[in-house]
């Protein structure tokens, strides 16, 4: 349940964080759906309240989009990193100038460092990779549009934002500086709670402070880090695997356009580690070339097992890789199996 004032408390700490917005002479060009937090927020009501004009899309369709910034010159230009990484592949190709975008927000999916690099050069804007959750209507923290934005990081806390990390054993106890554990929330942007769901409600607060369910440290500095969500933690011969560590390693080839790491049922490790990789267009690669180039980069514990390349991962309705779905396919096919 998010009230009127988590909505516009959330708004107000955007339109703080992005100080260069110019009342009345922005626009932001809005392809991910307003029924997803994370446009609602970031893509509508920021627009609103810097009274930007929204150039709305019906759909996330790689020539309709090119042909409206094409045609609008937008400014601003919220979305998930599957979206930037479509826009460098295309529009090069395609003749679009890109440089009327002025700055970014990437959300819904963690951000690779390669990605953001190849749309910032081609657009010279700034590209900065946000963190947030529904219940917390949604933006958390975020890397700053002036001043240090750490690889890997998803930022600073928002205005009146606290972010803190708990023992993953005992979510009472704060973790220490650097030291890995849940992620947890307080602040005005904070849900009333899950509807009609009480029970729910109660195990998600823990001293007042929301549990996100994500693992990741705060440095010294006070950026935040994640590591993975505790459910997608892969345990294999009872060590701790992070999906994220790996995705992230091969989003560094510069054949991978897209890619997701599972675990999967191992009758001797109890887990292990799965890859489902989408080449960029154009582009050939065979599991001994990337298992190559991941030697080195990976622990053998955290080297893929079994590698699936496609030429599509499935994805979500904003248009991020769908995790769920080829869980849910590996599922299906264990049952059938």
């Amino acid at each position: 349940m998010l009230t009127h004032q988590n909505l516009t408390a959330n708004t107000l700490q955007c339109l703080r964080w992005f100080p260069d917005l110019e009342p009345g002479g922005e626009r932001a060009l809005a392809v991910l759906p307003f029924f997803h937090v994370f446009a609602m927020t970031v893509a509508m009501n920021l627009s609103i309240a810097s009274a930007a004009e929204i150039v709305m899309l019906p759909r996330f369709e790689i020539k309709s989009l090119l042909a409206a910034i094409r045609r609008k010159r937008p400014t601003t230009l919220p979305g998930v990193p599957t979206l930037f990484t479509a826009v460098c592949a295309q529009a090069a190709a395609r003749h679009v100038d890109l440089t009327s975008i002025k700055s970014c927000i990437s959300g819904g999916a963690p951000l690779p460092l390669e990605v953001k690099s190849r749309f910032e050069a081609a657009t010279q804007c700034t590209l900065v990779e946000g963190y947030g959750l529904s219940e917390t209507s949604p933006v958390v923290t975020c890397n700053p549009l002036h001043g240090v934005n750490k690889s890997g990081s998803v930022g600073l806390p928002l205005p009146d934002t606290i972010v803190e990390i708990v023992s993953l054993d005992d979510p009472s106890r704060l973790a220490a500086s650097g030291e890995r554990g849940e992620v947890t929330v307080r602040g005005p942007q904070v849900m009333a709670g899950y509807w009609r769901k009480p029970e729910a409600t109660a195990a998600v607060f823990s001293g007042g402070r929301l549990r996100t369910g994500d693992v990741g440290y705060v440095d010294a500095d006070g950026y935040l880090f994640l590591v993975d969500r505790i459910k997608d933690i892969i345990i294999a011969g009872g060590y701790k695997i992070y999906p994220r560590n790996i995705e992230e390693a091969i989003y560094k080839h510069p054949k991978v356009a897209e890619c997701i790491v599972i675990g999967v049922s191992d009758a001797y490790r109890g887990q292990t580690v799965k890859a489902y990789v989408a080449c960029a267009a154009g582009a050939v690669l065979d599991e001994r070339e990337l298992l190559a180039f991941l030697k080195g980069r990976l622990s053998p514990m955290e080297m893929p097992k079994i590698i699936e390349f496609r030429a599509a991962l499935p994805k979500t309705l904003i248009g991020k890789p769908s995790k769920k779905a080829l869980l849910d396919e590996e599922a299906a096919r264990q049952a059938g199996g």
